[in-house]
């Protein structure tokens, strides 16, 4: 057995069953030995961000890592910034780099770059195997880090792939996420039962967990501590017969608003919030300053055992405040963001997945979906662009029995659009809503929040997608996707019901104005 025939088997045997590909020459005994590990789902995507983007998607919505197989240093420098995105939301992920054959090495080939240094940007554990005989091995450790670290990569010089003589490990127990101790859980009762104001942020596993937030309402409702939620979050429950979450707001002009005269800040599977930017004459983060932070649970802990635990010994028999089913009602004419988003909250199908890189067009989206049919929300949680066609690719990937929403804003989208190759290819179930109105909105307005404004026409031509306009109809139809335009709210409500019923991926573009 070839190393890569190890590698893939121990990958296997360790619960990674699929892999986000964009091969090139070092890795093409990987690419063959796929034939020898049937097992082994691989998803070919044209640019290794989408690759990381729907691995990232994945393991939120599996909670196990999937595998990436990117090519040399260039190929894992294409995905870092959804890796990047996957390491702020902390998915579990396995990243396989190719790298030149030992003896090539030394020669300095115009593809040779330092893949180490690279990869320690974005992951918690690195590997070289250095042998045939220890590939199997890095690969069973580096599927126990991913799950413990968040993202691990492992690097497969190409004559480790070809050599005889590797043999498939067998896979690391991993260690269970630790809990809260019963000290810290109450020394936090005592603090919510103060009766200063108190707001329990809740992140993670707990948003995560319909329990989770089950738990949190309760110590709300028996406390009159206040919940907030994460700006962006990795993955949170929704829907009717859940708690209603507000989540902080983006902007620092509304978010040190939303945390004014806080005494005491809980938190719940998040860490303290701190804005995306520096701003002139702004604090870099929202928290007053005569506020107290405690931490329920650390990410990688055991959050929603910390907020159960937190509920029996501070809201003993308290019921939580629960939403009622319920759906906006279907608007007419013309088509902005609110009506945009009134139409998703109406049709949205039960137990939908809904990935969210709306960004400025999102207006209404979180509000109008809240109380609807239970679903899962995936956002953009380490703030690089275009992970939200990928995410949507990963999330088909991993729950193929449910419909998929991509709302995607028209710049983002340009950044991983040939993700919907690989859309059409799977014949994943994702129904795409592009919002299009020609700008990058989201910079529009952060040249006035960092005090640049200006009207000056140079400035203006970096911030519009004007002239030519894009065409996502024709790009998408051109990818093999069905596609369609909307320019008013019924023709949108019209066009989102025939991608739903219809199997297989579609692109709706909803003019916006």
């Amino acid at each position: 057995m070839n190393g890569a025939q190890a590698l893939i088997r121990t990958l296997v045997d360790a619960g990674v069953d699929v892999c986000f590909s964009n091969p090139g020459t070092s890795e093409m005994h990987f690419v063959a030995a796929l034939d020898d590990v049937p097992e082994m789902r691989g998803v070919l995507t044209l640019f290794e961000g989408v690759a990381t983007g729907a691995a990232d998607g994945y393991a939120r919505m599996t909670g196990g890592p999937a595998a990436t197989l990117l090519h040399l240093g260039p190929g894992l420098g294409n995905g870092l910034a959804n890796l990047h995105n996957a390491r702020r939301g902390r998915a579990p992920l396995v990243n396989v780099v190719g790298d030149h054959a030992r003896s090539h090495k030394r020669l300095d080939a115009p593809l040779e770059s330092d893949i180490d240094a690279i990869a320690g940007t974005v992951s918690g554990w690195v590997r070289r195997s250095l042998s045939p005989a220890d590939v199997a091995g890095d690969a069973a450790e580096a599927v126990a880090m991913a799950k413990k670290t968040g993202i691990a990569t492992l690097i497969l010089p190409a004559d480790v792939s070809w050599e005889e003589g590797a043999e498939p490990a067998v896979p690391l127990n991993v260690r269970p996420r630790p809990h809260a101790a019963p000290a810290l859980i109450e020394r936090i009762a005592e603090v919510v039962a103060t009766g200063e104001e108190t707001v329990l942020f809740l992140g993670g596993d707990v948003l995560a967990s319909p329990e989770g937030q089950l738990a949190a309402a309760r110590v709300a409702a028996g406390t009159g501590v206040r919940l907030l939620a994460e700006t962006f979050t990795a993955r949170t429950a929704r829907g009717g017969g859940l708690p209603h979450l507000n989540r902080l707001p983006y902007p620092p002009q509304l978010a040190i608003p939303a945390l004014a005269g806080t005494k005491h800040l809980v938190l719940a599977g998040a860490t303290a919030p701190v804005h995306f930017f520096g701003y002139p004459g702004l604090p870099g983060h929202p928290v007053p300053e005569d506020c107290t932070v405690h931490v329920l649970s650390q990410p990688g802990e055991d959050g929603v055992a910390a907020i159960e635990a937190l509920a029996e010994l501070a809201a003993p028999g308290a019921e939580p405040a629960r939403q009622e089913l319920e759906r906006p009602e279907l608007p007419s004419g013309p088509l902005n963001p609110r009506a945009m988003s009134a139409v998703i909250g109406a049709l949205l199908p039960e137990d939908a997945i809904i990935v969210d890189e709306a960004l400025t067009s999102g207006v209404g989206l979180t509000e109008m979906t809240s109380a609807g049919p239970r679903h899962d929300w995936l956002s953009l949680t380490g703030g690089a662009i275009g992970d939200g066609l990928p995410m949507s690719l990963g999330a088909a990937v991993a729950c193929p029995d449910r419909p998929v929403i991509g709302i995607q804003g028209d710049g983002s989208a340009m950044y991983t659009i040939s993700a919907l190759w690989s859309f059409a290819r799977e014949q994943a179930d994702i129904t795409t809503i592009i919002c299009d109105n020609s700008s990058y909105a989201i910079l529009q307005h952060e040249l006035v929040n960092v005090g640049a404004a200006t009207d000056g026409k140079r400035a203006r031509q970096l911030l519009d997608l004007g002239g030519p306009a894009l065409d996502f109809v024709s790009i998408a139809q051109g990818m093999g996707v069905p596609a369609s335009r909307a320019t008013t709210a019924e023709e949108l409500a019209e066009q989102v019901r025939h991608a739903l019923a219809e199997p297989g991926p579609h692109v709706v573009v909803a003019t916006l104005r």
